[in-house]
């Protein structure tokens, strides 16, 4: 391979558009001209960014995320790119406004980002968008994620990375979910048990999966 083929070989996305330049308003002009490098679906390529999004939102599903922050924690980053992957309706930043964007690659930019200062803001919101609040931490009464029928309606919360749900967040949840382990450690980072919740009600309401 060529020293400039292999240059190519490792580049993001598509140069730009060959032949007639499409008519749809959706496109980005400059995108056309100069090539998409993004890390976008191919059904989005060229598109303008607010098209994209307006697009995604014809097809956000109903359950939302949420994550305390009150440390600035960096897993937050990766629970958005996880919630973009699986299109949720938003999440939600309960505490700190300030989360390290780099873990979220951009994502954030197609994916709805709410931030509430207290939990009592945040409940308050979710009882009245009608969401049922879930916490998924592990806690002596906690329901194993594997047996409780997820509602379609409901926000999906985790607790700042080490210490887990407040007291107060838990106490709001109507239930605590847990992810059944079998190894040493005791627990899996927020991020990952983010991911292995939204792909358990992505199971129950996109492929009909009941517990």
């Amino acid at each position: 391979m060529r020293e400039d083929d292999a240059a190519h070989a490792h580049e993001v996305g598509v140069g730009p558009w060959e032949g007639q330049w499409p008519t749809d308003e959706r496109y980005d002009p400059e995108l056309l001209r100069d090539g998409d490098r993004r890390n976008v679906l191919d059904e989005f390529r060229y598109w303008r960014h607010d098209a994209i999004v307006a697009e995604l939102d014809t097809r956000r599903h109903p359950f939302h995320v949420a994550i305390e922050n009150w440390q600035h924690d960096l897993n937050i980053g990766t629970v958005v790119r996880t919630a973009n992957a699986f299109n949720a309706a938003m999440v939600h930043i309960v505490g700190r406004r300030r989360w390290n964007r780099r873990g979220a690659m951009v994502t954030d930019k197609y994916q709805h980002v709410m931030h509430h200062p207290t939990v009592e803001d945040f409940v308050a919101w979710a009882h009245g968008e009608g969401l049922r609040v879930l916490g998924v931490d592990i806690f002596p009464d906690s329901v194993p994620l594997e047996r409780y029928g997820l509602p379609e309606r409901c926000v999906l919360v985790f607790g700042q990375e080490g210490p887990g749900l407040s007291e107060e967040m838990r106490a709001a949840s109507e239930a605590t979910l847990s992810i059944a382990q079998y190894g040493s450690t005791r627990s899996i980072n927020a991020a990952s048990a983010a991911a292995v919740a939204m792909h358990a009600w992505i199971r129950r309401w996109e492929f009909g999966q009941r517990v």
